[in-house]
């Protein structure tokens, strides 16, 4: 057994801070109250912040097949550090995650992670946007979600019969909005630093067609879609106005996407490339807008490795960048430091609300509840060192900048699997 003892403990998202002992045992939350005793292993978190641990839902974890830039338990070991307790793993692997045998394999090595891994499968086979997967198969290997990502599913007959499949099964569908035509092999945003740098840059059109159409698919048809990595103005502004008119579309987004914008670019570091990229000042405030105001549903990470290598050149690195060590802290620092939101409504966009998109028995501390918790001193400060991290890549969109809130402690099925407590 474990007994934390004199935490500010969130019981979900939404509900306030309020000081509470928690006795875990077996993988459970056996007791919740004040002044527990138990003769076991005691963690004095007085003065620290108690949390249900964080749900990533969109991450690469690079496994099978690119395990040079990340792998499974690799990848754990970085959600660990960051309280992240599950993950929610993007299909985009070699060979991609298109067969129950390669979702069975994520699972099976996801049992010895630091995190809990939850696989998606393909929408289509090898990703090609031809041929739907078997889905049933999916989710009888383990499957909780479906999607292309990395990639769009470029036609709409397709895509819909793919979330008609998706809708009977229960499989949620997170969607990838990209026209590929209009990106034309952009690199960065289409703007004023595209311009200025002589670059290709991505049509922010690209990611607003495609949303609209998705909107429309489950509009007309009422059935789910989840928005992947929300990034213009325009997407947010139509998810809004969606979500007004009843349609089932949730939605998620970055940090970065609320923090950041193209002018990280001036500096040629491809550290700051990803799709969709970091965008103009707009689009920033439009998607903090869209954040505090409930459109967005929930902040992830997108966690995408590639080596450092790989990144040296700013004109041919691929696209991503890594997350999960530094999310909870730089959606802290801009959100809630600010005095933007309150804490709870942090920890409800990063734990509760995924767990009930993803209709996970996760997302909220209480009495016979998985024991996943996350700690945080949020008076501590710290600034990101790459070469610090806990993945296999370093590429972070943070690195160098100074953040509040600092990880301390992480328990994932009743074990404590990160620790830095003073």
């Amino acid at each position: 057994m474990l007994l934390l003892k004199n935490g500010n403990v969130i019981l979900k998202g939404g509900a306030a801070p309020k000081p509470l002992d928690l006795l875990i045992g077996d993988g459970r939350i056996l007791k919740i109250g004040e002044d527990l005793s138990a003769d076991c292993e005691v963690l004095d978190l007085t003065g620290k912040t108690v949390f249900p641990g964080l749900i990533d839902m969109h991450v690469h974890l690079r496994d099978p097949g690119q395990t040079h830039k990340e792998d499974i338990l690799s990848g754990c070991e970085a959600a660990a550090a960051g309280g992240v307790t599950a993950v929610l793993c993007m299909p985009n692997t070699s060979p991609p995650a298109d067969s129950p045998e390669v979702i069975s394999y994520i699972v099976e090595k996801g049992k010895t992670a630091k995190a809990r891994v939850y696989p998606v499968g393909c929408i289509t086979k090898g990703m090609e946007g031809k041929v739907l997967t078997d889905m049933t198969a999916f989710k009888a290997a383990g499957a909780i979600a479906v999607s292309d990502d990395g990639k769009p599913v470029e036609n709409a007959a397709l895509m819909l019969k793919g979330m008609e499949t998706a809708a009977s099964l229960g499989l949620l569908v997170t969607s990838h909005c990209e026209d590929l035509s209009i990106i034309d092999h952009g690199i960065i945003h289409k703007g004023k630093v595209s311009e200025a740098l002589g670059v290709k840059g991505m049509d922010r059109a690209s990611e607003d067609i495609v949303t609209a159409r998705e909107i429309a698919l489950a509009e007309s048809h009422h059935i789910p879609v989840h928005i992947a990595h929300v990034s213009t103005k325009a997407a947010v502004d139509m998810i809004r106005d969606a979500k007004k008119r009843g349609v089932l579309v949730s939605a998620e987004t970055a940090p970065h996407y609320f923090s950041l914008t193209e002018d990280k670019l001036y500096s040629k570091d491809a550290d700051y490339r990803m799709n969709p990229p970091l965008r103009e000042k707009e689009d920033v405030d439009a998607v903090l807008s869209g954040v505090l105001d409930g459109t967005l549903d929930a902040i992830v990470t997108d966690h995408a490795p590639h080596t450092p290598e790989e990144k040296a050149d700013f004109l041919t690195a691929p696209n991503g960048v890594v997350g999960m060590e530094t999310s909870f802290s730089a959606a802290y620092t801009f959100l809630v430091d600010t005095g933007l939101c309150p804490i709870e409504t942090l920890i409800d966009k990063m734990s509760t609300t995924p767990a009930r998109l993803l209709h996970l028995p996760l997302g909220e501390i209480k009495e016979g509840g998985e024991a996943d918790i996350a700690v945080a001193d949020l008076s501590a400060s710290y600034t990101v060192d790459p070469n610090r991290l806990h993945g296999k890549s370093k590429n972070a969109v943070f690195k160098g900048m100074t953040l509040k809130g600092k990880i301390v402690c992480t328990i994932c099925r009743g074990q404590i699997v990160y620790q830095q407590l003073s």
